[in-house]
């Protein structure tokens, strides 16, 4: 009888390499990007989703995950530090079953192939060729798509969702394309002077349209979780496969 023992990292030699694959220290961020959770030494088996809810570290004790790797961490800016309620239910739960817990928040929106907006593009077969926005998080890339209506259908049918479509009356054609995945409502009229015909996020508020009905230029809200699932997986997996390590993606549906 022959036991094969699983490859494992030691937690700091992961983190490394995701600092070196998203170099967090370029960015502004609203939280800390790296190691929130100290858990085990040694990694084997990794979890990656798109938020740090109780639900996903559930599911990740279940699989006998060693490390879990999300956009949405426990830490922001501003919050209240006090470990309490579901923070402390989050947590308790993490240490308990010695799970280290790995976020990163606007490095994995921009990574230029893996992350979220890269891979935002892939699935929408839109391929981003200029920044724009605040720390050059927004993209733009050419689309052939017949009128706004047409670019909202073909988004929804992509992500499996519904999608919130605003636009000025008529059937404009849709030649350039901005995308920047999340709650970056507030990057529309970077958007516009950045020469795009239609905008996508997962987000709306109230201004938004206004703007898209007085400028011509479409919104469409297609999710913040719809838009952000696939960077995490795409980073966990090809780290994983570097490394040697199991990975598995869990998406925990969420309608916002």
């Amino acid at each position: 009888m022959s036991h094969t023992s699983t490859p494992s990292v030691n937690r700091q030699t992961l983190l490394k390499t995701f600092d070196e694959l998203l170099q967090p220290v370029r960015f502004k961020d609203y939280g800390p990007n790296g190691l929130q959770v100290e858990g085990k030494e040694n990694i084997s088996r990794i979890v990656s989703g798109v938020t740090a809810s109780r639900a996903l570290i559930e599911a990740a004790i279940e699989q006998k995950a060693d490390a879990i790797f999300v956009h949405h961490g426990l830490f922001w800016r501003g919050m209240d530090g006090r470990i309490t309620g579901w923070m402390k239910q989050r947590i308790q739960l993490l240490l308990a079953h010695d799970i280290n817990l790995y976020a990163y928040h606007l490095p994995l929106d921009a990574h230029p192939t893996l992350g979220n907006n890269a891979q935002l593009g892939r699935v929408l077969g839109l391929t981003p060729d200029a920044r724009f926005g605040d720390q050059d998080l927004g993209v733009v890339g050419d689309g052939e798509f017949a009128n706004a209506q047409a670019l909202a259908d073909h988004v929804q049918l992509q992500l499996g969702r519904p999608v919130v479509l605003v636009q000025a009356q008529g059937d404009r054609p849709i030649r350039r394309v901005a995308w920047c995945t999340g709650g970056a409502q507030g990057f529309f009229e970077s958007a516009i002077a950045a020469g795009a015909d239609a905008f996508i996020t997962g987000e709306i508020s109230e201004p938004q349209a206004h703007l898209a009905r007085e400028t011509g230029v479409a919104f469409i809200a297609a999710g913040h979780h719809a838009t952000e699932r696939y960077g995490a997986p795409a980073v966990a997996a090809h780290v994983a496969q570097q490394l040697g390590l199991a990975h598995q993606f869990i998406d925990i549906d969420n309608p916002a």
